[in-house]
């Protein structure tokens, strides 16, 4: 069964932005000129989805507002003949979106649950606001892990090999054998692992999920009133179900993290065909003024 849907949560407080995530949504905050959300849209349109469930918060209504016309700005930029602007205005993502809110935060497992319906049965992508992934002219992360289902016909996490400060944020794998080129069986995962770790195959916020995950949502204890994802995974694991780890090919971005978003800014920025060069420069100048 092909992949044709996505699910993105996007329900989090973004906390780690406030005061900024206190009035707008963390999954809008900009990266260059373009909203972070954009971003994992054109990365599920370009590997095939025809269909997005975006998962919101009552806080995050306004998530919304970027998929609608915004009527007086409309008028504005067709009065002032700005036919570019108008287009970037009134994207067409290409695919039918629509929303579904989490009134309680009570876990990303429990945010995809709310997806069953839209599910239908079929095989779905996860993609986490949190991650952006960036593979130029290559193919898009999603593609590489719809292409392991379809060798494999198991629930897909979308891994890489990081340092153990980044594997103890996240999901680790307890991998098996090897299945294809950079597929590999799971026999299970440790979410933000206290011990020794596993290995160093971490969970970064992509997966494409088989319809047993629902189930396994219901089954999976609640930590600290919440339901992980990857512990449900975990849980479709441990009963003997087929779940794979596919080491993705992508420099990502965890814009969750200050940091991880001042690093997608200006790498995005470099890349700008009409701002790269200029903003190059500026970072040269740096070194004299900050002694970098």
């Amino acid at each position: 069964m092909s992949v044709k849907k996505a699910i993105i949560p996007c329900a989090g407080f973004g906390t780690r932005f406030l005061p900024l995530t206190k009035v707008m949504p963390k999954e809008l905050l900009p990266i260059a000129d373009v909203p972070a959300l954009c971003y994992l849209l054109d990365e599920a349109r370009e590997s095939g989805i025809e269909e997005v469930m975006i998962v919101i918060s009552p806080q995050k209504q306004y998530i919304k507002k970027l998929f609608e016309p915004n009527v007086a700005l409309n008028a504005h930029l067709e009065e002032q003949g700005k036919s570019e602007a108008l287009a970037l205005a009134n994207k067409d993502f290409g695919m039918k979106i629509s929303f579904v809110t989490q009134k309680e935060m009570n876990g990303n497992g429990r945010a995809v649950a709310l997806c069953k319906k839209f599910a239908a049965g079929s095989p779905v992508a996860v993609l986490f606001g949190d991650d952006v992934m960036f593979t130029g002219e290559g193919t898009p992360v999603t593609k590489q892990l719809i292409l392991a289902y379809e060798i494999t016909g198991a629930t897909i996490v979308g891994c890489q090999k990081c340092s153990e400060e980044i594997a103890r944020k996240c999901g680790v794998m307890i991998p098996g054998e090897r299945v294809a080129e950079r597929v590999t069986r799971v026999k299970g995962i440790v979410e933000k692992p206290e011990g020794a770790l596993p290995s160093d195959l971490t969970s970064l916020g992509r997966f494409v999920l088989t319809p047993d995950i629902f189930g396994a949502i219901e089954r999976t204890p609640e930590k600290d009133g919440e339901v992980y994802l990857t512990d449900a995974i975990d849980t479709l694991a441990a009963e003997g179900m087929s779940v794979c780890a596919c080491e993705f090919d992508a420099r990502r971005y965890d814009i969750g993290d200050k940091l991880g978003y001042l690093e997608a800014n200006v790498e995005y920025a470099l890349r700008d065909g009409e701002l790269g060069e200029r903003f190059a420069e500026y970072l040269k100048s740096l070194n004299d003024r900050f002694m970098i």
